[in-house]
């Protein structure tokens, strides 16, 4: 405490030499701003008298000269830290210090869904409060190039998670790390795989991902649900999986899926064409990506929706029918 008051009294004197006895008390007293609230984004490798300089062009109201002096003569100025700030009245110059030399950044946050497409991911980051939007006018295949992917489909490669950014952010930067984060991900699930799977690729194994996480949101029929695309793709069954045609069908699904839709070809219909769908279709998490190449051991064939959560899974085509009879009329008797 003695050494911090000694630092402030120095402080104060010499900011007293460079700018005045009237001037020097803004170091101990509210810091000057042109407005409420300033923000500030410092970027990587600005010098000190840069960062100064930064500040007042931003609104600090203290002219940049007494600003790199205070910086420096603070013993501080080597800790000084990139990133987006900001400053509201009632600041001072001792905590715009603490504040650029502990790195304590003004961060907002977008969340993405396990689960959403693409387009509910490029949605999300349109609607993020501070991003700059610099991927907004790109197309797809402009986006995945600048992502250094280029040609990969968008979809699915993104994953699902909290991100944290400072005002002022690129949106292709936070596309960025999900796209990383997917790629560690998804990388860490193929490294555990299992001998017997019917998945290839990696690629495969996040397709097959996407549709495992669209089929359920119950964590404990994963892994089943796994092992039913896995049986079916091994006696070359159709995956016959109503995710992937909603999918298919794009802007034309009104929410009710019909049986004509089932019979219309596509890529993604997996009622008319076997094997997995060509990409993705939403992002996958990490229990999904795992239940993808780790499915439980089961001899089932089909499931279906229980009504309560969870799935009844059957080995016969026979046993199948009986179980939809059951649970689909008795949710049809539940709703009338």
């Amino acid at each position: 405490m003695l050494r911090l008051l000694q630092r402030i009294i120095g402080l104060i004197l010499i900011m007293t030499l460079l700018a005045g006895a009237a001037g020097a008390w803004w170091v101990l007293r509210e810091l000057p701003l042109k407005t409420p609230v300033v923000d500030v984004s410092i970027e990587p490798q600005t010098t000190v008298r840069g960062i100064a300089q930064s500040l007042v062009d931003a609104g600090v109201d203290v002219n940049a000269t007494v600003l790199y002096a205070f910086f420096r003569v603070s013993g501080e100025s080597r800790k000084l830290r990139a990133g987006s700030y900001e400053l509201s009245r009632g600041n001072t110059a001792l905590d715009l210090l603490r504040k650029l030399s502990r790195g304590e950044e003004s961060l907002k946050a977008v969340t993405l869904i396990d689960g959403w497409t693409f387009r509910q991911f490029r949605a999300a980051l349109n609607k993020a409060e501070g991003l700059k939007h610099d991927a907004k006018d790109l197309s797809e295949e402009q986006i995945m190039t600048q992502l250094g992917m280029p040609g990969v489909p968008a979809e699915g490669r993104f994953f699902p998670d909290t991100y944290t950014y400072g005002k002022g952010t690129s949106e292709l930067r936070v596309m960025q790390r999900a796209a990383d984060a997917m790629t560690k991900q998804l990388a860490a699930a193929w490294g555990l795989r299992q001998p017997d799977i019917q998945v290839k690729t990696i690629d495969d194994a996040l397709i097959l991902a996407s549709i495992i996480e669209k089929e359920t949101g119950r964590e404990s029929d994963r892994t089943t649900i796994s092992r039913v695309f896995h049986n079916r793709l091994a006696i070359d069954m159709p995956l016959q999986t109503d995710p992937t045609v909603i999918y298919g069908l794009f802007d034309n699904f009104d929410g009710d899926l019909r049986r004509s839709d089932l019979r219309t070809d596509h890529p993604w219909n997996t009622y008319t064409r076997k094997g997995l769908p060509p990409t993705p279709i939403a992002m996958p998490g990490r229990n999904a990506l795992k239940a993808a190449v780790q499915p439980a051991p089961s001899n089932a064939l089909y499931f279906v929706a229980k009504g309560d959560g969870t799935s009844y899974f059957s080995a016969t085509l026979e046993e199948h029918n009986a179980a939809v009879n059951r649970y689909q009329r008795k949710a049809s008797s539940a709703g009338q």
